[in-house]
């Protein structure tokens, strides 16, 4: 399983000839592919675990250092998302293993919708063992897959902390470029249909095409790594293989067409964007094809060479929720035909018997990284509607890149606008987390609290 690491991609870069490198890196990739059968994440419909593979899934490594000695290890992850367990655990070792401190750990997974299901339900009390967050596992099943989760996630978080180790040992100096391109399959998948929002292709709401692209290169010229983004869910289609989506595909494509490279796929703000067409297997590597090739136009589209200082910022902030439901509220939905609004309701009166409250806040992580003066990349965690991104690139300075899906899930993160319209990514996806007992939708304040935070993270990596 991840055991199975494969050959370790240092990246050796000059920079300009005769010049001085700005910086210092290496590059590792970890199959990670499950070996037994595991119940799958992303969809509540399957009836049974997944099996077998139609791409490998990998976790891969960058650690960056500038020419100040401060260091950055990014992680990304062909799976559903980065449970908050695993970014903790992973705070506490590379910070005792490695001396890197909280805003120098970035974590990203791809929300590929065909990986196994690692998030699970913790006890509510100690001593409580944890449960499986998975639907429709059949109760004499239940504590074989909740060990099997709990087995992968250790061999995930020790391969990753032994990873970012030996990229640290193997820096070499590096030169770094940044430039963009753009890819057109992902659409906004909010479709207004009289006070309703279906799940369904809007060609008028709102999407981000771009394609960021940070790319290192060896004295040779050679590219030795990519790191690329793009705002749209990893759900081509439900595989019942463990499959990396699209994300996978254009992964694949990139290192085919450079063998030294490891290409990195980092998920921006695609909570309400889906890749369209979909639903039919050729369209997962049509669209990772796609995007392949928009990256290789970013590749040669006159990149900016990346100088300066690395600087970052990382901080937890409280979201509120909206006023929760009264014990009485909840104990006639739990009574409900709609059994996701039962079982909602029943796991919140659980929570609400073992704690005598329900919760008021969420610490959501909030990560700004500044490369030098030629970027600044903005990291938020959950499933983060596009309005995000659109609305710091428009107000913050200089060439901005935004990513969703990074260190923790706690589900979707609506815009103002989202949360007022309402729907699935408004808040009506809520009940569908059962790793966190929310109460229900998030408060008005999320927007402004979030930007908030942006802007003076923002501000700090500045000077």
């Amino acid at each position: 399983m991840i055991s199975r690491i494969s050959a370790v991609f240092v990246i050796l870069l000059a920079g300009l000839a005769g010049a001085k490198a700005d910086w210092r890196a290496a590059a590792k990739r970890i199959n990670i592919t499950p070996e037994k059968p595991m119940w799958m994440g992303g969809y509540s419909a399957r009836r049974a675990p997944g099996s077998g593979k139609t791409t490998e899934l990998y976790a891969k490594i960058l650690v960056l250092e500038d020419g100040r000695n401060k260091r950055l290890a990014i992680v990304t992850l062909d799976l559903i998302g980065v449970p908050r367990s695993l970014r903790t655990a992973l705070e506490k070792r590379v910070n005792s293993d490695h001396g890197l401190v909280v805003g120098e750990l970035m974590l990203n997974a791809s929300h590929s919708h065909s990986g196994p299901m690692i998030r699970l339900i913790p006890g509510f009390k100690a001593g409580q063992p944890d449960r499986a967050s998975f639907d429709r596992v059949p109760d004499d099943e239940e504590e074989k897959y909740v060990k099997l989760a709990q087995a992968y996630m250790r061999d995930l978080e020790d391969s990753i902390v032994r990873s970012i180790g030996d990229c640290i040992k193997r820096l070499a100096p590096a030169q770094l470029l940044f430039s963009q391109a753009r890819c057109g399959f992902a659409m906004n998948r909010r479709l207004p249909v009289g006070d309703r929002f279906l799940n369904s292709p809007n060609p008028d709401g709102p999407v981000d095409h771009s394609v960021p692209v940070l790319q290192v290169r060896d004295d040779k010229k050679r590219i030795q790594a990519i790191l690329f983004g793009y705002a749209c869910h990893a759900t081509t289609l439900s595989y019942m293989t463990f499959s990396a989506d699209y994300p996978g595909w254009a992964q694949k494509y990139l290192e085919d067409s450079h063998p030294n490279a490891v290409a990195m796929f980092v998920a921006g703000c695609g909570g309400d964007q889906n890749p369209y067409p979909r639903r039919k297997p050729h369209w997962a590597s049509r669209h990772g094809r796609s995007l392949a090739d928009a990256v290789e136009a970013a590749l040669i589209a006159n990149p900016t060479a990346v100088k300066g200082n690395l600087r970052t910022a990382f901080e937890y902030i409280d979201l509120d929720y909206a006023t929760p439901p009264t014990r009485a509220q909840l104990e006639l939905k739990a009574k409900s035909k709609d059994r996701y609004d039962q079982r909602h309701a029943q796991f919140l009166l659980e929570y609400l018997n073992v704690t005598g409250s329900l919760r008021k806040t969420y610490p959501y992580p909030v990560h700004v990284l500044r490369f030098g003066d030629s970027f600044s990349m903005i990291a938020l965690g959950g499933e983060v509607v596009v309005d995000y991104s659109l609305r710091f690139k428009r107000e913050l300075k200089g060439r901005i890149w935004v990513a969703g899906y990074s260190n923790d899930l706690p589900g979707y993160i609506p815009s103002l606008r989202v949360l007022k319209e309402g729907g699935y990514e408004g808040g009506g996806a809520m009940r569908y987390v059962r790793s966190i007992p929310h109460p229900g939708p998030w408060a008005e304040s999320i927007e402004q609290r979030i930007v908030s935070k942006v802007h003076d993270l923002c501000r700090s990596t500045e000077k």
